[in-house]
C-alpha cells in the first residue's frame, strides 16, 4: 500500500487555516494568556516523565483543531499505521521505514516481503549483548594479550552522529572503556587521534552499510595500515569488527565473520543507532543501559501509534511546526536543551530532519508549490543565552523554540541545578512577554515579545528517557513529511556531490581535468598548482 499524494494546500483545512491566519498574525499571546486563565492546564501533555507545556504559541484552541483537520484530511492516522506495519512507505527505494522495530518488544511477527524480521532483530541484539560483555569484562583480549580499554567508531553521517551523540548523552553512565569517534575524511583528523592511541588495547569498530562509503573506508584503511605496523595480518580480527551488510568486502578486509554485524535496508542511516550501528554505544555504556535506551523509545512509539492527535507529543510539536513555517514564514528553529550532556543533539536532529525533510518534490511526483523542511539549529543553555539568544529575542525573524530541561540533576547539587533552570524559565517568559515601551526607556532595550516557544521538562535524563527524547522528534518529522505530502526517508540529494566528487579526485589523481564549469576548473588548477 502506497502513502497517499494530497497537496496539503488544496485541502478544506488549509484553506480555513490560511482564513485563520489572518486573524491570527496580529495576535500576542499575552492577550491570550489574558483572555483564558486556564490556557496553561488546557495547552500541556503529560506523559510518564515528560511535560510539554505548548502554551507559549501564537495558537488557539481552534488554531489547533484545524491543524488536527489537516491532519486528518491527509490521512494521517493511517500513515502512522502503514510505517509501524512495515509497509514499503520509503517508495522511491521501494523499502520499509522500520527502526520502530529495532526497539519494539512485541512478539507478533512484522513483515518484510512477506518475512518476520523480529527474529532477526533479536539475534542480533543478543550477538551485541555477548559481544559487549566480552569487551567490558575483559575476556575478549587484544594480540598481545590485554583487554581492551579504547573503542574507536569509525563511520560518516548516521553511522557517527547518532552514537557520537548518545556517547556524550550518557557519559554519567559510561563504564570504564574510552570511546572515540573518527569520521571525516580529513587526514589530520585521523592522525591526530591515532597520535594517542596503544594498538595492543584499542577496538575499532567500522560501520558502513556497503563497506564502500569514501571517507569510512579510507579512514579504516588508513588505521588498518596503522596497526599492521604494529602486529601482523591475522591479528586484524582481534581488533577490528564491522557492521555492514557487504560480507565480503569485511572479510577481504580481515575481519573475522563472527565479528559482523548485520544492517537492513528497512532502517535509514539516519535512524540506525537503535541496530548494531549503536554498537559503540553499547560497548560505552553497556548492554543494560543500551536495552534502556531502546525501552525508552519503544514506549514513546506507542504514545505515537495509540494516541489521539490532540494529546499526542509528536503529532501537536509538529502541527505547531508547520503553522509556523508555512502560515508565519518562519524557516528555522531552536532547540536548546538546558543539558551540557545533550551537546551533540541538536547536530544530531540536524541530520534527521533537515535531511529527511529537505525535499522539493511531492509524491505525486511534481513540484510542491510551498515550504517544507525547517532549518533546525541551537545549542546548549545557558551557553546559547550569551551566543545568538539576542537574535531571538530583538531580531527581526521568528524563530519558535523549543527548550528542553530536566527537573533532577544527575550529581545531586541543586544550587547549580536550581540557577541552571531559573534561566530555563526565565528565557521563555522573556520571549512570551518581551519588556514594553515606557516612559525614558531607551527604544534598545525594548522588547516586542510574542516569541513562541514549546517548554519540554523531564524528570531526569536517563538512557529511557533520552531513548524517548529522540523517538519524539523522529516521528515529528515523520508527521511533517506526510502532511507535507513529501518522501521523508530517501535521500539523493546527498549522492550527486559524492558521484562528483569521485570524478574529480580521479582528475585530481591524473592531473587531466575533465569538462567542468569555469569556477570549478579555476580552483582545481589553483590546487594543482
Amino acid at each position: 500500500m502506497a502513502l497517499k499524494a494530497i497537496n496539503p494546500t488544496q485541502t478544506a483545512a488549509w484553506q480555513k487555516l490560511q482564513a485563520h491566519f489572518e486573524l491570527m498574525k496580529g495576535q500576542h499571546m499575552q492577550a491570550l494568556f489574558a483572555q483564558d486563565a486556564e490556557r496553561a492546564q488546557k495547552m500541556h501533555i503529560e506523559w510518564q516523565d515528560f511535560l510539554l507545556d505548548y502554551s507559549k504559541n501564537i495558537a488557539t484552541e481552534q488554531t489547533l483543531n484545524l491543524l488536527q483537520e489537516l491532519a486528518s484530511e491527509v490521512d494521517l492516522k493511517s500513515a502512522i499505521e502503514q510505517y509501524f506495519a512495515g509497509e514499503l512507505i520509503n517508495q522511491t527505494e521501494n523499502r520499509a521505514v522500520l527502526h520502530t522495530a529495532l526497539r519494539s518488544e512485541q512478539t507478533e511477527p512484522i513483515l518484510v516481503d512477506g518475512q518476520d524480521i523480529m527474529p532477526e532483530i533479536v539475534a542480533v541484539k543478543a550477538k551485541m549483548r555477548e559481544f559487549a560483555q566480552s569487551i567490558i569484562s575483559g575476556a575478549h583480549k587484544g594480540y598481545t594479550g590485554k583487554a581492551i580499554q579504547t573503542v574507536v567508531n569509525i563511520g560518516i553521517g548516521g553511522s557517527d552522529l547518532g552514537p557520537a551523540m548518545l556517547n556524550e548523552a550518557l557519559k554519567f553512565y559510561k563504564n570504564h572503556l574510552s570511546v572515540h569517534f573518527i569520521s571525516n575524511i580529513d587526514g589530520d583528523h585521523v592522525l591526530e587521534l591515532l597520535k594517542t592511541l596503544d594498538p595492543e588495547t584499542t577496538l575499532f569498530v567500522i560501520v558502513s552499510k556497503t563497506f564502500t562509503t569514501q571517507e569510512t573506508l579510507t579512514n579504516a584503511q588508513t588505521i588498518r595500515s596503522w596497526f599492521l605496523q604494529h602486529a601482523t595480518e591475522p591479528e586484524v580480527a582481534k581488533h577490528f569488527v564491522a557492521v555492514s551488510t557487504n560480507l565480503q568486502k569485511v572479510q577481504e578486509f580481515g575481519i573475522a565473520s563472527e565479528n559482523i554485524f548485520p544492517m537492513w535496508d528497512w532502517v535509514g542511516g539516519r535512524f540506525s543507532l537503535w541496530s548494531a550501528v549503536g554498537l559503540s554505544i553499547c560497548l560505552a555504556v553497556g548492554p543494560d543501559h543500551f536495552e534502556a535506551l531502546l525501552q525508552g523509545a519503544n514506549q514513546m512509539d506507542q504514545h505515537f501509534k495509540n494516541t489521539p492527535f490532540e494529546q499526542n507529543m509528536p503529532v501537536v510539536m509538529a502541527l505547531l511546526s508547520i503553522w509556523y513555517n508555512n502560515f508565519y514564514g518562519a524557516e528555522t528553529e531552536a532547540m536548546i536543551p538546558y543539558n551540557q550532556y545533550l551537546q551533540k543533539l541538536v547536530p544530531y536532529l540536524q541530520q534527521g530532519i533537515m535531511e529527511s525533510n529537505g525535499k522539493r518534490v511531492g509524491r505525486d511526483g511534481q513540484a510542491v508549490n510551498y515550504q517544507t523542511g525547517t532549518i533546525v539549529w541551537g545549542e546548549p543553555g545557558t551557553n546559547a543565552q550569551h551566543a545568538f539568544f539576542q537574535l531571538i529575542h530583538q531580531g527581526t525573524k521568528l524563530i519558535p523554540t523549543d527548550f528542553i530541561g530536566f527537573k533532577k540533576p544527575l550529581y545531586g547539587n541543586k544550587e547549580h541545578h536550581d540557577k541552571l533552570m531559573s534561566n530555563f524559565f526565565a528565557q521563555t517568559e522573556a520571549l512570551l512577554m518581551g519588556r514594553p515601551e515606557a516612559p525614558g526607556l531607551s527604544p534598545f532595550k525594548v522588547f516586542t515579545g510574542n516569541k513562541p516557544t514549546n517548554t519540554l521538562l523531564i524528570e531526569k535524563l536517563t538512557p529511557s528517557s533520552v531513548g524517548a527524547l529522540i523517538a519524539l522528534y523522529e516521528h515529528k518529522l515523520f508527521v511533517q513529511g506526510i502532511i507535507w505530502n513529501i518522501y521523508s526517508y530517501d535521500q539523493w540529494g546527498v549522492e550527486l556531490g559524492k558521484v562528483l566528487a569521485n570524478g574529480i579526485l580521479k582528475d585530481i589523481q591524473t592531473k587531466e581535468l575533465a569538462p567542468h564549469d569555469a569556477s570549478t576548473t579555476f580552483l582545481l588548477k589553483k590546487y594543482l598548482g
